[in-house]
């Protein structure tokens, strides 16, 4: 199970993490990666699995899945972060390696891509600007 603290529970806030955040997709699902004003606060998963993906009992196991990288996960991306993985409909297809590949594929990505300066940063900096 994954713990309540590591867990987006507002509407507000996974509008702000799909809105704003970093977007990375892989077939079956779609990962949105925010990074948090406090890096010292846990990360943050949610999950969104819409009824075109299928009937409650695929819905739900797909969930438990993606809750299940997501404890998983937490070693590995650290403290700071909010997570959000929108699931498609070819998602109900897939077996549990590969949704556990393609979930942590996308949430490493996009943590890396926060993480990681700009190009225009990185030349900045060693031009002394």
């Amino acid at each position: 199970m994954l713990p309540y603290a590591n867990r987006v529970t507002k509407g507000d806030d996974y509008q702000a993490i799909v809105r704003r955040g970093v977007r990375v997709g892989a077939r079956g699902i779609t990962v949105s990666v925010r990074e948090r004003e406090h890096d010292d606060t846990p990360t943050r998963f949610g999950f969104i699995v819409s009824k075109r993906v299928g009937v409650a009992v695929v819905r739900n196991r797909i969930r438990r899945r993606l809750k299940a990288v997501s404890r998983e996960l937490l070693p590995e991306v650290g403290s700071g972060f909010d997570i959000v993985y929108r699931v498609h409909p070819e998602a109900a297809e897939l077996g549990f390696d590969d949704l556990r590949e393609r979930a942590r594929f996308g949430s490493l990505r996009g943590v890396r891509r926060i993480a990681a300066p700009s190009d225009a940063d990185a030349r900045a900096s060693k031009s002394g600007r």
